[in-house]
């Protein structure tokens, strides 16, 4: 009588996937940065009037349209200077949310394309760094999904909110347009995108209109932006690199107990 087994990760699989669900499952940009600056989350909330609320969506969509444009057409990796690239996209975010947080929130909004560009830069890099190939429209599909996996949809349930949950919806966005480039993943997908960046933009943009943090606000909202966001894309290339090594469902079969949709 032969014994069957029951396939399993390696231990350093698991514990790769272990900290990239920590990350994935529980990170959370608003309670970050309420704790940064001092004020509860649903006061952040409460700091943004109403007209800039309505316009959001579109400015959201307008920031990942533009980001979508020129982040993902130069080399990621690419760095003139002789700074490390994360200390040189560090410098350059905190200068853009210092100059979007001198002007209050125009200046903010007009900032808002140049911080996602940067962002979609580093989240496009690590893509890199994780075997992902960037001239596949699908793996530029996959950093844009970054924006959506690290951002709350006020609109979810808990039971829809998963990581698994997350990605099979902005899977469904995507169907039919296999083969085709970025921009002929519009606007179905960009739309699902910036429906959970928004989450987060919101709170950025709240915290950068208070008045008494100013240039200084914009900087380290921005750094905690670009933190939040390259955690967020490590964990899900991670994921992504394990499913491509063992296996899709092998990786969801053990990711960590009650975490899975």
């Amino acid at each position: 009588m032969s014994l069957t087994t029951t396939p399993t990760l390696p231990a350093e699989a698991l514990a790769e996937l272990a900290a990239a669900a920590r990350v994935l499952e529980h990170s959370s940009f608003a309670v970050r940065l309420a704790g940064m600056v001092g004020q509860s989350v649903e006061a952040l909330k409460r700091a943004l009037p109403q007209t800039f609320q309505r316009g959001l969506d579109s400015a959201v969509r307008r920031a990942l349209a533009a980001a979508m444009r020129t982040a993902l057409k130069l080399d990621p990796g690419h760095n003139p200077t002789p700074l490390p690239s994360r200390w040189l996209h560090r410098g350059l975010m905190a200068a853009s949310g210092m100059a979007g947080g001198a002007l209050g929130l125009p200046g903010t909004l007009v900032e808002l394309p140049v911080s996602t560009t940067l962002l979609l830069r580093q989240i496009a890099a690590i893509a890199a760094e994780q075997g992902e190939e960037l001239a596949d429209p699908a793996a530029q599909a996959e950093c844009l999904k970054v924006f959506a996996l690290g951002g709350d949809n006020p609109a979810d349930d808990e039971a829809e909110a998963g990581y698994f949950a997350v990605r099979l919806a902005l899977a469904e966005t995507l169907k039919g347009a296999v083969g085709k480039n970025l921009l002929g993943l519009l606007p179905g997908f960009l739309g699902a995108v910036a429906a959970r960046f928004g989450a987060p933009v919101a709170v950025k943009l709240s915290a950068q209109a208070m008045p008494v943090l100013g240039a200084a606000a914009g900087a380290a909202v921005n750094l905690a932006f670009l933190e939040h966001f390259r955690g967020i894309a490590q964990a899900h290339f991670t994921v992504r690199r394990l499913e491509r090594l063992h296996g899709a469902e092998l990786v969801r079969a053990h990711w960590p107990r009650g975490m899975v949709a």
